[in-house]
């Protein structure tokens, strides 16, 4: 008993300095992004800022709304999930359920390497492979479009997907399998009806982390989604993203200028929207049917 009192309080000892570590950090992010962000409206009202739907830092007046932004990173996010959800959720069926043990080890390591690539990686590849793969399939005047965006997220964030819907699968009780095999289902019919029901949860977490990879991806986007600040009309569209317009303005800001302050006031729309999802995915995934 005393040797687990022990080992309890030395690892504590081990591990609070570095969770104390991290969450400094986040705070500090916090304050700076907001004491950044915060006196932009100070010079032009929220209003115009939220539901403007022009971004044109350069010209006279400026004008800085971040409606096409938020839209070109909806739009380019969404079409990442309807590719990635589907085949991440049966990919996590497969493994969990019907792989055999080497196959399984083998499709899990693959996972582990492509989530471990770089986003320029993956950014050269949709530059080179996909931009004029989707240009010359759609007869399009180019291929940088929120298409091309949307499959190349959709690769980045199919290993998260993935992998955190298996181990949701994979922690459904047996019983709850037996139970609906004993009665006469079929395995399929268990799947469907009592596996994926079971580990719904966890399955939209893991969505939701995707979702928050996504929304928050900065480099192989702008390589390959055409950095037009316009509301796009269709998937074929240029677009650019939020996190396109930060990395790509942020040298030119004059510092304490009103562009300064606006690309801040972004990443306060970024970090807010991606504190939500997180926020959501560790409750989801807390959450247990068993």
């Amino acid at each position: 008993m005393k040797e687990k009192i022990r080992l309890k309080l030395s690892g504590k000892i081990l591990t609070f300095p570095p969770a104390s570590v991290s969450i400094l950090a986040v705070f500090f992010i916090f304050i700076f992004v907001f004491s950044q962000g915060l006196p932009l409206f100070s010079k032009i009202s929220p209003f115009n800022f939220f539901f403007n739907s022009t971004w044109r830092p350069t010209a006279t007046p400026p004008s800085f709304g971040i409606v096409p932004l938020f839209l070109g990173s909806l739009l380019v996010t969404s079409l990442a999930l309807l590719i990635s959800v589907p085949l991440g959720l049966l990919g996590a069926i497969y493994i969990a359920e019907i792989a055999n043990p080497k196959i399984k080890e083998q499709i899990k390591l693959t996972v582990e390497v492509l989530s471990g690539i770089p986003s320029v990686v993956y950014g050269f590849f949709g530059l080179r492979v996909l931009v004029p793969l989707v240009q010359k399939t759609f007869g399009l005047p180019t291929g940088e479009t929120a298409l091309t965006g949307g499959i190349v997220l959709s690769i980045m964030i199919l290993p998260t997907i993935l992998s955190l819907s298996e181990e949701a699968i994979s922690s459904v009780p047996v019983e709850y399998k037996e139970a609906s095999l004993a009665i006469g289902a079929t395995k399929w019919r268990t799947i469907r009806s009592v596996t994926i029901p079971a580990a719904a949860s966890g399955i939209t977490a893991a969505i939701i982390l995707g979702l928050g990879r996504a929304f928050g991806e900065t480099i192989a986007v702008m390589m390959v989604t055409g950095g037009a600040p316009i509301i796009p009309t269709s998937i074929f569209s240029p677009v650019r993203t939020m996190t396109q317009t930060i990395a790509a303005e942020m040298g030119e800001a004059v510092f304490g200028s009103t562009h300064y302050n606006a690309l801040f006031a972004l990443g306060i729309v970024l970090f807010t929207v991606n504190l939500i999802l997180n926020l959501l995915a560790i409750r989801l995934i807390k959450k247990k049917k068993w």
